[in-house]
């Protein structure tokens, strides 16, 4: 069972999450509230790869300044969108998915071949 998300703004944006979803939702808010004065800028950037965490500040209108506690239930739940497409598992196969087939038996991408280390 999940631990009681501490902060009201986050338990209410839990609360309007399915069931399946709360345990992320709980993962995600504890890294979020774990320093809660640090600047929402910097924190994100530890859970949103590239700059999705800045777009998202963004897309929002709030400054990277920002505290975690500020956030209201509906940036709660906007944020753990974003959040959860960007940790979802990668389904070999799918449109997303930059594998795409067998992997190269010599450690470099296809066609690739290593430079000899002793010479030619």
């Amino acid at each position: 069972m999940s631990r009681p998300t501490p902060h009201p703004a986050a338990a209410e944006a839990r609360t309007a999450l399915p069931d399946v979803d709360t345990t992320d939702f709980d993962r995600l808010a504890a890294a979020v509230l774990a320093a809660p004065g640090a600047p929402l800028g910097a924190v994100l950037r530890g859970q949103l790869p590239g700059t999705a965490g800045v777009r998202w500040l963004r897309q929002e209108g709030l400054p990277p300044t920002t505290r975690p506690t500020a956030l209201t239930p509906a940036q709660w739940l906007s944020l753990f969108e974003c959040w959860h497409a960007q940790h979802r598992a990668p389904v070999p196969g799918a449109p997303g998915d930059r594998r795409g087939g067998r992997p190269s038996t010599h450690g470099h991408a296809p066609g690739a071949t290593a430079i000899p280390r002793w010479g030619s």
